[in-house]
């Protein structure tokens, strides 16, 4: 019964790249931001173990109100931290580079989902639709036009490759649903992880949660809904970026609430799956007492009946005691 029932979990093929501290930041570096004005950043940078001189093009302003913990810029939504600011910067920038470097492991060491999934197109993916799993390329990845995503809002997407990636003028990541009423990918759950570095190119646009060995560059007017998180530099050009929302435990993903979910119908599948084998085995114990009853009385009934029988004396009565 319950090997049965243990599919009502519907547990993703996939689980999410946790990202810990990182998940504060729209980016973040360990060499330095910099910055074409006027770029637009929605959401937290930062950078560590460079300080505030790796953050250039900003124009920052220092905060007062929290004695230099961090800075204020008009092309940041947010707050721009810097290694040498004030405590508990240094220490949750420290945490939040410790993090990054764990999720790029994560990421980096999961296991492709099919043969399918298997450097797709030789590196060249324009035009390509890609279902929620794991992809890996021994090679750049490159696209000079629409690319699709589609799944629903609790899918995985993880894009592993060696080499760069590349991503041509005008090019677009377009996220779609999967038709189920689930709504889209979330771009929080989209990873790309690259073992060398990032371009993308102008006027392009990118989706996801960009995890990269070296850097990652944003040339003019291109856009990412995601973050940017680069163990060099960032560098943009009048770029667009919009974080998602951290999640309220930065210790887990945008899409842990959905993994939660799954968990808990698990769980409930397996308490309904226990209940119904209890209920099964009482009715199949009630069927076995009734079978008996019934077998027993069959076998009373083809015994023959001794009957009281008062007869005259010498005359025998079959099946019968004399009296």
């Amino acid at each position: 019964m319950l090997f049965v029932l243990l599919v009502l979990g519907n547990h993703p093929a996939t689980a999410p790249v946790l990202l810990g501290g990182a998940a504060d930041f729209a980016i973040l570096t360990k060499t330095g931001i910099s910055t074409v004005p006027s770029s637009s950043i929605t959401g937290n940078i930062g950078c560590s173990p460079i300080g505030d001189s790796g953050l250039t093009g900003f124009s920052l302003v220092a905060d007062d109100a929290t004695a230099g913990q961090f800075s204020r810029t008009t092309q940041v939504t947010g707050m721009a931290y810097a290694a040498n600011f004030a405590v508990p910067t240094p220490s949750k920038l420290t945490t939040a580079i410790s993090d990054l470097e764990t999720a790029y492991t994560d990421a980096a060491g999961r296991t492709v989902s099919s043969g399918a999934n298997l450097n797709v197109g030789a590196g060249s993916v324009a035009g390509e639709t890609f279902t929620a799993g794991v992809y890996t390329w021994g090679s750049n990845v490159n696209f000079n036009s629409k690319i699709y995503i589609n799944g629903s809002k609790s899918d995985i997407f993880i894009f592993q490759m060696s080499g760069n990636l590349i991503v041509a003028a005008d090019a677009e990541v377009v996220l779609e649903g999967d038709g189920t009423g689930n709504g889209e990918p979330k771009n929080g759950n989209i990873v790309w992880q690259v073992a060398g570095h990032v371009e993308v190119g102008a006027n392009a646009h990118m989706e996801g949660v960009i995890l990269v060995k070296t850097h990652a560059a944003f040339l003019s007017g291109s856009s990412l809904n995601g973050r940017i998180l680069a163990q060099t530099a960032a560098t943009l050009d009048q770029a667009t970026i919009v974080a998602p929302p951290p999640p309220a435990n930065t210790g887990q993903s945008n899409n842990e609430f959905e993994v939660n979910k799954t968990n808990n119908n698990l769980i409930v599948g397996l308490v309904v799956g226990l209940g119904g084998g209890l209920v099964l085995l009482a009715m199949l114990a009630f069927f076995y007492y009734k079978y008996r009853l019934i077998k027993a009385a069959k076998t009373k009934a083809a015994v023959p009946v001794n009957e009281v029988v008062i007869a005259p004396a010498g005359v025998t009565v079959a099946n019968s005691k004399r009296v």
